[in-house]
């Protein structure tokens, strides 16, 4: 049987008990720690920065996926992966030369991930599937936790799954947007191996345990 990537998004965690949560998310399972940066300018929203990947760091052994929201994503790669970033994923909207963005990334001793907005085509990828590690689909405007997945990216994220195969590319096939326990199954169907999760997990009524093990379920 094929093994899934569960990703919680720290985006909707309780800040006032990150170590705790992050520590309930690696006992209950979790694969990877999501971490959303966002700059103000790229998306609306501000977040976290390098200070909070190196707490994050300390709290888990979990691989740290850090998605950079932001515009000149090259200026802090150093520091993201100085704060113990295991991969960095940054935007085709915001990086011209994004094969070299890659290329930095992984002598930085990180995986590299590539991603774009929901409105944006998929050809822009073509430059940097090649050297990619992880891919990113986003299935919700990027910017704030709790938006509902969008169903007409279901077909985006085949075409990423076909353009990946066709070059026989190993990276995995990452989504994050919306994802829950209704619609995971679906996305998998269309080709993810790495699900991003925010709300399922941290505002889930039964726990984060159980957030993400009805996750899990579903991908049986």
């Amino acid at each position: 049987m094929k093994s899934y990537i569960i990703a919680p998004s720290i985006l909707s965690a309780d800040f006032t008990r990150l170590g705790e949560q992050i520590a309930e998310c690696e006992t209950a399972g979790a694969d990877w720690i999501h971490v959303d940066v966002m700059d103000g300018h790229f998306v609306q929203n501000l977040t976290m920065g390098p200070v909070i990947v190196e707490a994050c760091r300390r709290s888990t052994r979990l691989p740290l996926d850090v998605h950079l929201m932001m515009e000149h994503p090259e200026t802090l790669l150093k520091e993201f992966a100085a704060a113990g970033a295991s991969s960095m994923i940054v935007h085709v909207e915001t990086c011209p030369d994004i094969a070299s963005t890659l290329k930095n990334i992984k002598e930085l001793g990180c995986k590299a991930g590539v991603t774009l907005n929901p409105a944006t085509p998929v050809t822009y990828l073509e430059p940097g599937l090649a050297q990619a590690d992880h891919v990113l689909v986003m299935t919700v405007h990027p910017g704030y936790s709790g938006q509902e997945f969008m169903p007409e990216i279901f077909s985006k994220i085949a075409d990423v799954r076909r353009r990946l195969d066709q070059i026989h590319s190993t990276a995995l096939l990452e989504v994050d947007g919306g994802i829950s326990a209704m619609n995971i199954s679906h996305v998998r169907d269309a080709g993810a191996d790495a699900f991003v999760a925010a709300n399922a997990i941290f505002h889930h009524p039964e726990g984060i345990a159980t957030g993400i093990r009805s996750l899990r379920e579903k991908l049986r």
